[in-house]
C-alpha cells in the first residue's frame, strides 16, 4: 500500500524536524525566502523573540510579558520584552510525532486567581509488549524526569490537561483536569504512531474550557462508525471499543468548567446521564465530534462564535463553524457532503490510497451524500454541518486566530487568519479570511469561491487560494494571536520565533 504521504508531512511539520521542498510556489520565480513577510505594504513583519525550540502556543500576561511554550522540551519560558526572562516550567514530555507540550490557556479571571492550564502529553517507561503501554496514565503531580521522543514511551492516557498557578517566576501544580488517550500501536494496524493529538485549549466567552483532541488513530463511534471498523461485537483495537470509553475517548471538542468538572449544560450533558458509567460521562464532556486532525481553534471575539480548523488526510482541509453538538462527520465525510463521491476518489486513488488506518479502508467510504448521511453515529440532539470553506486538496493548514482590533487598519478588523503546517519558511502561508455580516460564513469577492471550496488540481496547490493570501514565510504557524497592543502575533515552530504583524506607515 502506498505511504500516506499527507500523514508523513504533516507529522513532520509539527515536529519541525525536517524541511520538505515543493515544485508549487505563490507565483513563478518567487525565490525562498530567509523570514516572513505580508503583501499589504502598509504592514510589516518583526520578530519580537528567536531561539526557542519548537514553540507551539503563547499568552500574554502583559503588553510586553508572554508565556510561550515548547513542544520538544517540554518548558514554559517566560518572554519579557523580547528576551527569555526564564523557564517557568519544564515538564518530562513525550514529543514523539504530534505530541508535546502543545498548549496553554489563561483563566479568563487571571488577574486574581493566577491560573494557567496546559495540555501537554507525558512520559512513560518503555514497554514489555510493544503493543502495551506500560503505564495507563502518569501520576500526579507530575514528577520531573527526561524527555523523550520514543513513539512507545507514553501511557495509554498519556495526553492531559493540567492547571497550574503563576507566582510571576514560575509555574507551580494545582491540579489535573482530564487525561485523554495517546498510546498508538494496535496490533492489527501494525504501526506505532504518535500524532492527531490536537492540543490546542481556549477559554470560551462562557469562561469555560474548550480542548481539541483528534482522533489518534481510532475507529469507532465518535468516528462515525456505529459499530466500528470490524463490525457489531467486534472492538475497535485490544483495548477494546468502540464505545467511547477513556481509551477511546478521541476526535472530539471537549468542553469543560475551569475545574476540570462537566457542564450540565453541555449539548449531550442529558444523553451522557442515560448512558451511565465512563461511555456516559465522556459523552457529557462533548461540545462537539467526528474531527479528525486539528491545529486551530479560536472564538470569534465579535460573535462568540466557535471554529476549528481540521487536516484532511490527502483531501478536504477544513475551516468550520462549530456548533454545540455538531457532529463534523470524520471518517465518513470530509469536505461538503456533496462532495463524497470526489473525497472517495482521491483517497481511493493509486497516489493516495489509505485513510492511515488499514482498519477502514477508504474504499468504504459512502458513494452518495444520503448515503454518508445514513452511517452518521448520532448521539441524541447531534446535528451535521458541511465545513464553511474547504480545500479540495489538501493544503496543511494549522494555526487559526481572529484579528481583535483595528491596529492594523479596519479592513482587517475581525478577520479570520490561518497559518500553515508546511515547515520550510517560504511556504510557511497566512490566509486571510473576510466574514459576513452575520459571523456565520466565509465571505468572498473571488468568483472562484463561491462555492467555499479551494478546487486545487493537486496537494499543496495554492490554485483558488491567491486571493486569501495575506502573507508568506512564517514556517509552520502554530499560534496566531492578537496582542495586548492589538498587532497580529504569529507562533512559527519551524521558525523558533514569535512574529509580530504591525502597521509601519
Amino acid at each position: 500500500m502506498p505511504v500516506n504521504r499527507h500523514h508523513i508531512l504533516v507529522g513532520i511539520a509539527a515536529t519541525g524536524l525536517g524541511l520538505m521542498a515543493s515544485s508549487h510556489r505563490w507565483t513563478a520565480g518567487v525565490l525562498a525566502q530567509t523570514g516572513p513577510s505580508v503583501f499589504d505594504h502598509n504592514l510589516a513583519v518583526r520578530t519580537v523573540v528567536s531561539g526557542l525550540t519548537q514553540p507551539t502556543s503563547m499568552a500574554f500576561l502583559g503588553a510586553s510579558d508572554f508565556l510561550v511554550v515548547e513542544k520538544s522540551t517540554g518548558q514554559v519560558k517566560h518572554v519579557v520584552n523580547g528576551v527569555v526572562a526564564g523557564t517557568a516550567l519544564d515538564l518530562a514530555v513525550n514529543s514523539a510525532s504530534e505530541r508535546g507540550l502543545l498548549g496553554i490557556a489563561l483563566h479568563p479571571g487571571f488577574a486574581s486567581n493566577h491560573f494557567v492550564y496546559l495540555y501537554w502529553t507525558c512520559t512513560a517507561p518503555p514497554p514489555v509488549d510493544p503493543t502495551m503501554p506500560s503505564l495507563r496514565e502518569c501520576a500526579d503531580p507530575p514528577q520531573p524526569g527526561a524527555d523523550s521522543s520514543n513513539l512507545l514511551e507514553v501511557p495509554l492516557l498519556g495526553n492531559r490537561v493540567d492547571r497550574f498557578v503563576w507566582n510571576g517566576l514560575t509555574l507551580t501544580y494545582d491540579r489535573n483536569l482530564i487525561k485523554l488517550h495517546a498510546f498508538q500501536n494496535d496490533a492489527t494496524n501494525g504501526v506505532a504512531r504518535g500524532n492527531h493529538n490536537g492540543g490546542v485549549i481556549r477559554f470560551g466567552p462562557d469562561r469555560k474550557l474548550y480542548i481539541i483532541l483528534g482522533d489518534n488513530g481510532r475507529r469507532g463511534q465518535l468516528q462515525n462508525l456505529v459499530n466500528g471498523p470490524f463490525g457489531p461485537g467486534q472492538p475497535d483495537d485490544q483495548f477494546g471499543g468502540p464505545e467511547p470509553d477513556a481509551a477511546h475517548f478521541t476526535g472530539v471538542i471537549i468542553r469543560l468548567n475551569d475545574d476540570g468538572s462537566t457542564p450540565t449544560d453541555n449539548p449531550f450533558h442529558a444523553a451522557g446521564a442515560r448512558m451511565g458509567g465512563e461511555v456516559g460521562a465522556n459523552i457529557q464532556r462533548i461540545f462537539a465530534y467526528g474531527v479528525r486532525n486539528s491545529f486551530g481553534l479560536a472564538f470569534d471575539p465579535l460573535s462568540g462564535h466557535l471554529w476549528d480548523q481540521q487536516n484532511g488526510d490527502d483531501s478536504f482541509d477544513e475551516m468550520n463553524l462549530v456548533e454545540p453538538g455538531s457532529n463534523l462527520g470524520w471518517v465518513q465525510i470530509m469536505g461538503p457532503v456533496a462532495r463524497v463521491a470526489q473525497f472517495k476518489a482521491i483517497e481511493t486513488s493509486p497516489a493516495f490510497f489509505g485513510l492511515q488506518q488499514v482498519r477502514w479502508s477508504p474504499e468504504n467510504i459512502a458513494n452518495t451524500p444520503a448515503e454518508a448521511l445514513s452511517r452518521l453515529f448520532m448521539i441524541p440532539g447531534a446535528h451535521y454541518s458541511d465545513p464553511e470553506f474547504s480545500w479540495k486538496f489538501a493544503v496543511a493548514p494549522a494555526a487559526i486566530g481572529f484579528l481583535n482590533s483595528r491596529a492594523l487598519g479596519p479592513q482587517y478588523a475581525g478577520d479570520l487568519f490561518v497559518g500553515a503546517s508546511r515547515p520550510t519558511l517560504d511556504e510557511g502561508y497566512l490566509f486571510r479570511f473576510n466574514l459576513t455580516g452575520n459571523r456565520r460564513k466565509i465571505g468572498t469577492d473571488d468568483p472562484r469561491l463561491e462555492d467555499r471550496v479551494a478546487d486545487n488540481s493537486t496537494k499543496f496547490d495554492p490554485t483558488e487560494s491567491e486571493t486569501l493570501r495575506f502573507g508568506t514565510g512564517f514556517g509552520v504557524g502554530t499560534d496566531i494571536q492578537t496582542g495586548p497592543n492589538g498587532n497580529l502575533f504569529v507562533v512559527s515552530l519551524s521558525g523558533g520565533a514569535v512574529y509580530e504583524v504591525y502597521r509601519n506607515r
